[in-house]
């Protein structure tokens, strides 16, 4: 292990190897509630970093063949020492890919269900992030929103589930992206602090071959008055918290 790497145990005998370069936030373990995977799903998360995604739908019961893709190396590896730290289960899988080239590394058509926690930055906007790692995370050098969603439409069958978080002043752009790629919204739910602040984060899931109706799910308030984390957080994040306080 190095220096910088450090185990996070999620609950039920699963671990995920984190490090300076690849670690996890709430984000995630959102997204990864909001894409409610099914036991029989096969599921990939795209840009999954150190397998944070996989690693909880693992938790989580997913019994069929669930995959991870990362471009960089080292988060390839993270996430297959995770996958070691767990107990070697053989639905897991680890892929070093390209996401614009993801039909060269994965069947089309296959997946039940796919999900991105992208990066959030358009290129060229705000400051850079100082490690390549960090800008591949934070900033689209490597990956748009069109990028994610088209990959995550190429894998999907018809019926199947592609599930983004991101930030409200892009929700525009990944409705766009979803139905110039024949996924349609079906589901949305806004991430507020509070009741009186605004949403900082978006969860969507959109489907393949669907017909036009989206739901707007109530909000989720990450916060009580008391600015502990709310009953519905705590409920989210649990086993993961009471294991890591």
């Amino acid at each position: 292990m190095k220096k910088d790497e450090f185990v996070e145990s999620l609950g039920k005998g699963v671990s995920v190897l984190c490090s300076s370069d690849h670690g996890f936030g709430t984000d995630a373990i959102l997204l990864a509630n909001f894409s409610s995977i099914k036991s029989k799903d096969v599921a990939c998360d795209l840009g999954t970093g150190c397998g944070i995604i996989p690693m909880l739908w693992l938790r989580d019961g997913a019994k069929s063949d669930v995959y991870g893709v990362d471009i960089q190396e080292r988060a390839v590896a993270q996430f297959t020492a995770s996958i070691e730290l767990s107990g070697s289960p053989s639905n897991v899988h680890p892929i070093l890919c390209d996401l614009r080239e993801i039909e060269k590394a994965l069947p089309k058509g296959s997946f039940n269900l796919v999900t991105m926690n992208p990066p959030y930055k358009p290129r060229g906007t705000g400051i850079m992030s100082e490690t390549t790692a960090d800008q591949i995370a934070r900033h689209e050098t490597m990956c748009t929103i069109d990028d994610a969603v088209k990959a995550g439409a190429t894998l999907l069958n018809f019926g199947g589930r592609f599930c983004m978080c991101h930030r409200p002043e892009r929700l525009c752009d990944v409705i766009c992206a979803m139905r110039e790629n024949g996924l349609e919204p079906k589901r949305i739910r806004f991430v507020q602090k509070r009741p009186d602040t605004a949403p900082w984060l978006f969860l969507i899931e959109g489907k393949k071959g669907a017909k036009p109706h989206i739901t707007v799910m109530p909000p989720l308030y990450i916060q009580n008055e008391n600015g502990e984390n709310s009953d519905e957080l705590n409920e989210i994040i649990g086993e993961y918290a009471e294991r890591n306080s």
